[in-house]
């Protein structure tokens, strides 16, 4: 057993407190604080002293690029050809297109659900890519 001060491991200790705890927490305890200093000199080192997890929205403008007032026009009517052609489709591969690409299921759900084979779901959504490809390059 190991006697340890929790003033040394926890910050609202204003005073000293003496411990007594079993030589393996005494052990990651000591391993922590081997890490923790390790930590410290590679970021002295590196003078790596930013972290993009801040909270000051560095890491959100890294991540998501605002679009233009131009690039969301264009999104959005881009939306709306591809929703007129998939509608134009035929009811089922429509609905299957729909299924997989838009909610996401596996072809094998979607033949589950429907009561068919998978072979089916997976030729009419083919066949219906093909569809969809002859419309919006006419549209284009």
């Amino acid at each position: 057993m190991a006697i340890i001060n929790l003033r040394d491991y926890y910050p609202f200790y204003t005073s000293d407190c003496f411990m007594e705890v079993s030589d393996e927490v005494a052990e990651m305890f000591k391993e922590f604080d081997r890490k923790e200093a390790a930590y410290r000199l590679r970021t002295y080192r590196h003078k790596a002293y930013y972290s993009l997890d801040r909270d000051d929205g560095l890491e959100h403008e890294a991540v998501f690029v605002a679009l233009s007032p131009h690039e969301l026009y264009e999104r959005k009517v881009t939306m709306q050809e591809l929703h007129a052609a998939i509608a134009s489709l035929p009811d089922k591969q429509a609905k299957r297109i729909y299924a997989h690409f838009i909610l996401g299921m596996t072809k094998q759900d979607i033949a589950r659900a429907e009561g068919v084979h998978e072979k089916v779901v997976r030729v009419a959504i083919e066949r219906g890519l093909r569809h969809l490809e002859k419309i919006l390059k006419k549209s284009l």
